[in-house]
């Protein structure tokens, strides 16, 4: 397969930035992935506090492109008011993702983005956004489809399948493991189905599940299982637990290899990049 397509991470971590040592190879920016057809615009997957490096990486240019929100959470917003390229006035964004109940998903995020939580309001940035709401439904944007479907998790929650003809990527980054184990949603079975990749939820040993059932986030073995019942070629292990190392995500990950049957498995870290 030549898809020509690249699957960047700049930001892997679950719940809050992090910054040690022991963090060093798997890093601890929140959650930002950007996917990149060759030729064609960028879509950017959540702008947690990853979204600053993908923006340093991109130097002086100006950005136009696509940003996907997968909910409100602090780990997946934070960054935005922080991305280089919102401060060029030539920088076009339109950000998609779930309204907060009766409230809009623009007015929703530019509560968060303004006084007195942050020194500025959002809509005084230079650059040009424009805000779509998206639930359950499928778009066309620069040539890909993308797709939205709920996920369980702690309030509305996104997540996205985002296909070429000869290439699909699904992102689920919070997923609530469910008491049966053995039961996967319908629209996570719907984004996952024979996805090239799929990057997902790992947060959680099972000790640590334990101790945080409702939490709304899942183990790399559920993880797994997921991608294996669905189909998926290969599996990124993400959103790592702020109490996890380097060693721990790897001991995490070589136990998940190990299980896996039939597909290839990673473990998300910053700086990674998987081409198709």
């Amino acid at each position: 397969m030549q898809a020509g397509v690249t699957v960047s991470f700049y930001g892997v971590r679950g719940s809050t930035p992090c910054h040690c040592s022991s963090m060093a190879r798997v890093g601890g920016n929140t959650s930002c992935v950007v996917v990149q057809r060759d030729g064609e615009k960028p879509i950017i997957c959540d702008a947690g506090t990853g979204l600053r490096f993908f923006g340093l990486d991109m130097g002086t240019e100006s950005f136009d492109g696509t940003v996907l929100i997968s909910h409100l959470h602090w780990d997946h917003v934070q960054g935005l008011p922080f991305f280089p390229q919102i401060l060029n006035a030539d920088s076009t964004a339109t950000l998609y993702g779930p309204p907060d109940g009766d409230t809009p998903f623009e007015e929703a995020l530019s509560g968060f983005v303004r006084p007195p939580y942050f020194p500025v309001a959002l809509d005084t940035l230079p650059g040009n956004l424009a805000f779509s709401n998206l639930i359950e439904e499928s778009i066309e944007v620069d040539g890909a489809t993308i797709t939205a479907r709920p996920v369980p998790h702690s309030g509305y929650t996104n997540g996205y399948r985002i296909e070429w003809d000869d290439f699909s990527v699904a992102y689920i980054p919070d997923h609530q493991q469910p008491a049966d184990a053995s039961s996967i949603a319908d629209g996570v079975r719907e984004l996952v189905d024979g996805v090239d990749l799929v990057i997902h939820d790992a947060q959680f040993t099972p000790e640590l599940l334990a101790k945080r059932q409702d939490w709304g986030h899942c183990t790399p073995a559920y993880a797994l299982s997921v991608a294996e019942t669905c189909g998926a070629k290969n599996l990124a292990l993400f959103h790592h637990d702020p109490l996890h190392g380097d060693d721990q995500v790897e001991a995490m990950l070589a136990e998940t290899q190990a299980a896996s049957e039939s597909c290839e498995v990673v473990a998300a870290a910053e700086g990674l990049k998987l081409s198709f």
